[in-house]
């Protein structure tokens, strides 16, 4: 796959709209879905997404073709995120964000056994509250903690995403586990 990416992007910098239509196809979805997990805004979530491949193709010739393009766009996407939930810092709340169910979110990745309609309730309660405890997140944990457990990277690719050494990596993700289970058993989730 990176090697394909890798051609891709080559191309693309070369004036291919094809290639470029191609990675935008592979990881548009991807870039979404991480951008939603961040921000919890639909209408956000799109527009980083067109920022983020906006970014990409106006900086092809600054991609390094030794990296692997993964982890070039992801960390694009990644920062446009942290870029605005810094500036929707001062006037954010937890309330004020309302989930959305539109499209597929991170809940449908919670595993769930029997489907009744009193687990159904106890579920989507469940959901609401990991959701808000991942929200409540401080910003310098929750893009790792996002990245690590809900797009399944590992510490090293993280640490290239966040442009940060993987012991930074592998400290923030264990606070950020650790904060998530305190606000957890709080809530008596756990």
């Amino acid at each position: 796959m990176n090697f394909v990416e890798t051609r891709l992007a080559k191309l693309a910098r070369n004036g291919d709209r094809r290639a470029f239509a191609e990675l935008v196809d592979l990881y548009k979805d991807k870039i979404y879905h991480l951008a939603y997990r961040m921000l919890h805004n639909v209408q956000e979530a799109e527009d980083v997404v067109q920022e983020t491949f906006l970014r990409v193709y106006t900086n092809l010739n600054r991609f390094d073709d030794t990296q692997k393009f993964s982890t070039w766009i992801y960390r694009i996407g990644t920062n446009l995120c942290i870029d605005r939930l810094r500036k929707r810092k001062a006037s954010y709340s937890l309330d004020a964000e309302v989930s959305d169910s539109e499209g597929t979110d991170w809940y449908s990745m919670l595993a769930s056994g029997e489907r009744t309609p009193e687990g159904e309730l106890l579920l989507s309660e469940t959901q609401e509250q990991v959701r808000k405890a991942i929200d409540a997140l401080p910003e310098k944990y929750k893009s790792a903690v996002i990245l690590r457990y809900l797009h399944d990277m590992s510490l090293q690719e993280i640490g290239e995403v966040l442009n940060m050494p993987v012991t930074t990596v592998k400290t923030r993700v264990h606070r950020g586990r650790e904060y998530l289970r305190e606000r957890l058993e709080k809530d008596s989730l756990l």
